[in-house]
């Protein structure tokens, strides 16, 4: 049931990425800083081309890599996880929506970093000061969504604990 929440927030973040992607991609022009000095110079550049194909590249890796830990487990590929996460296991439900929500977190600050670089590169409109507040929600997305992993790991060693035959 948890799964599917997870599921969707992945897909639902997915677009969002493809979405915000796209839209600032569009917007840039054909050399893209992405490191600046004090007054606003750009450092390093990239071209328009290089960013949206490493941009996709990246983003594409994280997904599949970050996903097959998840697929495993649903799908039982190996015995060791079948029996640490069996059918019907509510920490099986947790640690499977752990991970397709932490690949929607990804997604959200993979998002986040597209905002900055068109921020940086479009200063007279936009500046990165204004978005500072999203720019801070990356690591605290990270430390909320490890901490809740070590405690669907602590509750789940708690329970093979209480069930192991002594």
């Amino acid at each position: 049931m948890y799964i599917r929440f997870g599921k969707v927030f992945h897909g639902l973040t997915i677009l969002l990425f493809l979405f915000v992607f796209l839209y600032f991609y569009a917007a840039l022009s054909d050399r893209i800083a992405y490191a600046v000095d004090e007054d606003g110079g750009w450092l390093k550049t990239i071209t328009k081309g290089t960013f949206f194909y490493t941009g996709l590249i990246i983003f594409g890796l994280l997904n599949v890599i970050l996903a097959v830990p998840g697929k495993m487990i649903e799908n039982g590929s190996i015995a060791s996880l079948k029996r640490l996460f069996p059918v019907g296991d509510i920490f099986r439900e947790y640690i499977l929506l752990w991970i397709y929500s932490f690949i929607g977190i990804i997604n959200v600050s993979l998002s986040i970093l597209t905002l900055f670089v068109h921020s940086i590169n479009n200063q007279n409109e936009i500046s990165a000061d204004s978005f500072s507040f999203f720019f801070y929600l990356v690591p605290i997305f990270f430390l909320t969504w490890i901490l809740a992993l070590f405690w669907i790991l602590f509750k789940k060693f708690q329970d093979i604990k209480e069930n192991s035959p002594s």
